[in-house]
């Protein structure tokens, strides 16, 4: 992928991708809002607070720190192997110092990057709902926004290594993501597996080995709702991204927009189809999974193959999707109320393998699987030790007492619906 800083940028591209940029955060919103509604009522408001908290803790790192690293300059961090220049890190200035005075794109590439890096760190925090500490959330967040995501997006967005295999290798155009599905979302799968990892599963959830206790969302309306405010913002996500990642002119942002909303409609229907034949009805909080997991497949594929690809892409992400949210629960003892490992994580990382296989350029699926084993291999096992040690000095899991009240009790000292009895709750008898 070409580094952001040194190409110029149309006015009107300028316009238009800021106009893009600004309708974005209704993804966020949307995911807020599925998580929030994904967990019980004893942890909504704490839920949703969280969400502000942890979105505003890693955007301040993130603006202090993390821009260092992301920002593409000529004193960038190089070394070289075989002859080869691997840029690894950005040497931006501190504090967004001199964001004013920088090239249009690079305005807009910090922009982009201090809303991925808000929507990152949401997918961890849905995963530990009902018991991850709000001081917790909020001190991975600062890490993340910091240095986790700013690295992955330097190697990606910032002219990294990543973005060199095609000039370094031949592989393709480099490792392309210019809708974050991996920058982004697999990041952020992962990390919600580390956290579901250290915080541990709720009370009552595995009562004995093999066995699984339902405990469904307690707002689906929250969740179909959050689904279609996602579809909104990321709409005009994938848009921009192809805009300032991928150089696309005006005219081609029609057929982002249409393959985005054919991913998440083809992941919808295969989803409702898998979950009808299976439980004899469709599982609502399933599809909305579903749909989620096609707008992630879409977040890499959007613009860069065509509708029949971007179709099939969301199919397979459908399909899979149910499968792998029942897998990791029953098989694998993993409790993940908002389903992000699957949703966020594996439907991130298939969309950026779809699109190396629907790509026309020779060696782009290598380039595309060099990234996906980045991710697995270094950023969770990195984002598994940043965890572990925030736990070892602030503990990510809430107590039992405070588990038993929820969340809202506990740390908020109120209820999300005061009106009604929260707290019943036949696993703690």
């Amino acid at each position: 992928m070409t580094p952001v800083a040194p190409t110029p940028f149309p006015e009107t591209s300028f316009a238009l991708a800021l106009g893009l940029l600004l309708v974005a955060p209704l993804a966020i919103a949307g995911v807020a809002l599925v998580n929030t509604g994904l967990g019980r009522s004893r942890s909504a408001a704490q839920s949703l607070l969280g969400s502000l908290v942890v979105i505003s803790t890693a955007v301040i790192a993130f603006a202090m720190a993390g821009s260092v690293i992301t920002t593409f300059t000529a004193g960038d961090h190089v070394f070289h192997i075989a002859g080869k220049p691997w840029d690894w890190c950005g040497a931006g200035a501190l504090f967004l110092s001199g964001l004013h005075d920088a090239p249009p794109r690079m305005q807009l590439a910090l922009l982009f990057e201090l809303l991925s890096v808000a929507l990152t760190v949401l997918i961890p925090w849905g995963s530990g709902a009902d018991r991850l500490r709000l001081p917790a959330g909020a001190a991975i967040a600062a890490i993340f926004g910091a240095v986790v995501f700013p690295l992955i997006a330097h190697w990606t967005w910032g002219g990294g290594w990543l973005a060199q295999l095609g000039s370094n290798f031949s592989l393709g155009a480099g490792f392309v993501d210019a809708g974050g599905a991996g920058t982004i979302h697999a990041l952020g799968g992962l990390a919600a597996l580390a956290v579901v990892w250290i915080a541990g599963s709720r009370k009552g959830k595995f009562p004995r080995e093999g066995l699984s206790t339902a405990m469904p969302g307690h707002n689906v309306v929250y969740v179909l709702f959050g689904c279609l405010v996602a579809l909104v913002g990321w709409l005009a996500w994938n848009m921009a991204g192809a805009l300032l990642w991928l150089d696309a002119a005006p005219v081609a942002l029609v057929g982002v927009a249409v393959n985005t909303a054919l991913s998440s409609a083809a992941a919808l229907v295969a989803t409702f189809s898998v979950t009808r034949i299976r439980f004899g009805k469709p599982d609502a909080s399933l599809c909305a999974n579903g749909w989620l997991a096609g707008l992630v497949t879409s977040s890499a594929c959007a613009a860069v193959v065509g509708p029949l690809a971007a179709l099939f892409a969301g199919l397979v992400a459908g399909i899979v999707t149910p499968l792998l949210v029942e897998l990791f629960e029953l098989a694998l003892s993993i409790d993940d109320p908002s389903g992000a490992v699957s949703v966020h994580g594996a439907a991130g990382l298939w969309g950026l393998i779809a699109m190396g296989i629907f790509s026309p350029q020779p060696g782009q699926v290598v380039a595309q699987l060099v990234g996906v084993s980045t991710l697995l291999g270094l950023m969770l096992p990195l984002a598994y030790l940043i965890f572990w040690l925030v736990n070892r000095v602030l503990p990510l899991r809430v107590d039992a007492d405070g588990e038993r009240l929820g969340m809202d009790l506990h740390e908020l000292g109120g209820n999300a619906y005061p009106e009604f009895v929260v707290h019943r709750d036949d696993s703690y008898r």
